[in-house]
């Protein structure tokens, strides 16, 4: 039997993500079985359980991916030299939660994995992980940002970094479960209240 080459593999995870995905967008996590997702990826029962065992290792990896995608953009920020005022780090991070608004909607998960964690400690583990490195870019980015002069010079950098990481995560929930804000309009907030151009 010939071997199956890593592409091909890494191909087919990628097939049964994107079902997940739009499986776990149009329907909600719950309402979302494994068969659903099997069925909307056009595999065998088999041949997804080679993949993923589980919804919880489902939404694992999408949440992993995309985070990656996150963190990516904050190291590219955290290189910059010099350093930018804090109102373009977060506009560079809505912008990035737009595209997801407007292509594959993945962030509308990150909502449902927030309520998952409440009561699942496998999911709560995955979230504490991940986004404690996204809180640990912002405080840098705070560090940096005081270090440059656009912070006070004895403000608490693990506070500001947790605020910053909280504006991000208001600006998903206004966006899909209000709406009525956008980006520029959320932006001009943050920088009346942080008084920064």
């Amino acid at each position: 039997m010939p071997r199956v080459s890593e592409a091909h593999l890494a191909a087919r995870r990628q097939q049964i993500l994107d079902a997940a995905v739009r499986c776990f967008v149009r329907n909600g996590f719950h309402q979302t079985s494994m068969q659903d997702v099997i069925k909307e990826a056009d595999l065998s029962v088999g041949a997804f359980y080679r993949y993923f065992k589980s919804k919880n290792e489902l939404i694992m990896a999408i949440t992993s991916t995309k985070i990656g995608e996150i963190t990516g953009i904050l190291d590219h920020l955290l290189a910059l030299d010099p350093m930018p005022p804090i109102p373009a780090f977060l506009d560079e991070l809505l912008v990035q939660v737009e595209k997801t608004l407007t292509a594959d909607r993945t962030v509308v998960i990150a909502i449902q994995v927030w309520g998952e964690a409440t009561h699942d400690e496998e999911v709560a583990g995955v979230v504490r992980d991940v986004y404690g490195h996204i809180r640990g870019r912002m405080v840098r980015l705070a560090e940096r940002a005081r270090a440059a002069g656009h912070l006070p010079a004895d403000a608490d950098t693990f506070g500001t970094g947790s605020v910053m990481f909280g504006m991000v995560q208001g600006y998903i929930l206004q966006r899909i479960l209000v709406g009525g804000v956008d980006r520029e309009t959320y932006l001009a907030g943050a920088r009346a209240l942080i008084g920064t151009p």
